[in-house]
């Protein structure tokens, strides 16, 4: 009898924990032909890279939703990893992050968005911003499933998938759904330097740009009182991307009297993910939960 009940209890067990990381997959373009898409025998596959598993070749996207737990609090993120538009480390800046937000009554989307290949897109460059927009609107579509306030869905992004964040907050859509109500930027890229212009056209556009596209590209100019709101979180000793362009970012939504809120780690370097107890970058997720329970209404 004890046997029994002891084996009915670990039953218990392993469907909470199996309830607590529900998640449905959504195809984003199901049924849709995918914009800038070009036909391709590339194949998707993992690998290990920078110490943690990332994936290649992204050309299938697809949103990972993650349902809340718990009391259920209205506010919904889409997560976009990083990798330099390269890669996308989907474990430790994805579905990790996840399944702690969904534990905490967030409602987690993951975002496999697809990444900027000439073999793969006619415009490469337009390609992960066109993802994340069309997730917001499936997000959104998806309110009433998940009990998500249209009114309060966002993105956080990691490095490359940071600047996608900040791009997606300052290109305003003209469809009012594709557009962020507020967004994580965590290490991520905000100033048109020497290097960062090389990096986008060597990886996001494979060309030079155009002028008008360096204009665009100048992310700091196109902060206005109507950027969504921010949370931001840097490594002081980030060798990758340098802290400014979390500081310069966040002194330009000061200076437009947007909302944001920065935390600045001694150590951590670059692509913490999660964080680690030993330096202390642990801390920014709960950090940023907190701010989302307090601000994002």
């Amino acid at each position: 009898m004890r046997k029994i009940y002891c084996n009915v209890l670990m039953l218990l067990i392993l469907l909470l924990v199996e309830n607590m990381h529900a998640q449905d997959v959504y195809k984003l373009w199901e049924g849709q032909i995918k914009p800038y898409y070009k036909a391709n025998n590339v194949q998707e596959y993992e690998k290990e890279s920078w110490g943690t598993k990332v994936v290649v070749n992204v050309t299938d996207p697809t949103l990972t939703v993650f349902k809340p737990s718990g009391i259920n609090t209205g506010i919904a993120v889409i997560i976009l990893p990083g990798g330099g538009y390269t890669v996308e480390a989907i474990y430790h800046e994805g579905y990790d992050l996840a399944k702690v937000l969904a534990g905490q009554g967030i409602t987690a989307a993951f975002l496999k968005y697809r990444l900027p290949d000439t073999l793969t897109s006619d415009r490469p460059e337009l390609v992960p911003l066109t993802d994340t927009r069309q997730a917001l609107k499936l997000l959104r579509q998806l309110s009433e499933k998940y009990g998500i306030d249209k009114n309060k869905v966002g993105v956080v992004g990691f490095s490359a998938g940071s600047h996608l964040a900040t791009v997606a907050s300052l290109w305003k859509s003209k469809v009012p759904e594709e557009n962020p109500s507020f967004s994580g930027l965590i290490y991520g890229v905000t100033i048109l330097s020497a290097e960062n212009q090389k990096w986008l056209e060597d990886c996001l556009y494979y060309r030079k740009m155009t002028k008008e596209e360096i204009s665009e590209n100048t992310l700091l100019n196109l902060v206005t009182d109507k950027t969504p709101p921010a949370f931001l979180v840097h490594a002081a000793d980030d060798d990758v991307c340098n802290l400014e362009e979390t500081t310069f970012y966040a002194q330009k939504l000061h200076e437009n009297k947007v909302m944001a809120e920065m935390h600045i780690f001694p150590k951590g370097g670059h692509g913490f993910g999660m964080g680690k107890k030993a330096d202390g970058t642990d801390q920014w997720v709960q950090l940023f939960v907190n701010w989302l329970k307090a601000n994002i209404k």
